[in-house]
């Protein structure tokens, strides 16, 4: 992509997109009850779970983190005193029917010459102005779409992001505790109200059969739905599988120097304790004793160990090790690979099933 252009990278809108578009799906849930996914992230990481989650006829539903106060985003939230557009838009346009529709490729459009503003962003925000209602707001722009799936706010309470570095540093918002030079420890919502979480957001995770934890930042877009009461509690008290699916690597300050299982500790210590089935990490190469996962291209991997993967599986989570990487963007994960990693949850959950039924 050119420098200067109006259309932003993007891990959801690749090329390589296009090869799922063109298989049958590979695993049907069942002729009568189709699949039913929630994706549980922000705007960046979500939408490729929810494209691939797409490619295999789910139903699909995104609950997205509204604590997002950096740049157009920040600016609408503080001018116009709107919930946070971006994440909300990244997923509506993962979930467009047609991704090369001028509409659906104009939702993405940003103004160099307004503030950087993209278009999406300014759309719901006006129709949220218009009719008074974001959810509402939300509605429109999936019909404006043909969206193949609804996506929720975790709240509609403007709530703002903190965090403490590893290092003992205080940090407010998420645009800054995103660019931390220094791991984060801990993360929480501040409010100048209760925070409440969505109702149809924990309705779409009580009845799913399968959440889906990013990929995505961990501590400024997927953690920040975690800390709104009600999510974790509906996680519970779901059926679902919950699948996390770690970053391939350390790309931003916030995770610097983290390894896999550190990842899923910090899920963990956020009330996620016990509630993860399956992890998918990313590794170049197989693991075995004595190797730790790896990424190419010189990328800083999220690194995993053999004996931390059996540490892991000792306390209940399946640990799927793959190539998951899209190797034209070493880290990003490459949609065939995480479709292929879905399907093998599905498949283990499905032999479970059978086991336990014939016992």
């Amino acid at each position: 992509m050119s420098a200067g252009s109006p259309f932003s990278q993007d891990p959801a809108q690749t090329a390589a997109f296009a090869r799922l578009s063109a298989k049958l799906s590979a695993r049907p849930h069942g002729e009568a009850s189709p699949l039913k996914a929630v994706v549980i992230g922000g705007g960046t990481g979500a939408p490729v779970s929810i494209r691939t989650l797409l490619s295999l006829d789910a139903e699909v539903s995104a609950v997205v983190a509204m604590a997002d106060d950096g740049g157009s985003t920040g600016v609408i939230r503080e001018e116009a005193g709107s919930l946070a557009p971006g994440d909300i838009r990244k997923c509506l346009v993962a979930m467009a029917r047609d991704h090369d529709d001028p509409l659906t490729r104009a939702f993405k459009y940003r103004f160099a010459f307004a503030g950087d503003h993209a278009l999406g962003n300014l759309m719901l925000a006006a129709l949220e102005d218009a009719t008074g209602s974001f959810p509402r707001a939300i509605e429109i722009c999936e019909g404006i779409l043909e969206a193949r799936g609804h996506v929720f706010p975790s709240t509609l309470d403007p709530v703002v992001l903190t965090a403490v570095t590893r290092d003992g540093d205080a940090l407010t918002g998420q645009a800054q505790a995103g660019a931390s030079t220094c791991a984060l420890g801990r993360v929480s919502l501040s409010s100048e109200g209760s925070i409440e979480a969505y109702l149809p957001a924990l309705r779409a995770i009580e009845e799913a059969d399968l959440v889906v934890l990013g990929p995505g930042s961990l501590y400024t877009s997927i953690i920040p739905n975690l800390l709104v009461p009600g999510i974790v509690d509906a996680i519970r008290a779901s059926s679902a599988t919950t699948v996390f699916v770690c970053a391939v690597a350390d790309v931003q300050g916030e995770t610097r120097g983290m390894r896999a299982v550190d990842h899923y500790r910090a899920l963990a210590s956020h009330s996620m304790e016990g509630l993860v089935d399956y992890m998918l990490v990313h590794s170049a190469t197989p693991l075995s004793p004595g190797a730790c996962a790896t990424v190419e291209n010189d990328v800083e991997a999220v690194g995993l160990t053999y004996d931390e993967a059996v540490e892991l599986q000792s306390e209940g989570v399946v640990v799927l090790v793959r190539d998951l990487a899209d190797h034209m963007h070493p880290t990003w994960h490459y949609p065939e690979a995480l479709r292929e990693a879905f399907c093998t949850v599905l498949d283990i959950d499905e032999r479970r099933s059978a086991r336990v039924f014939r016992s």
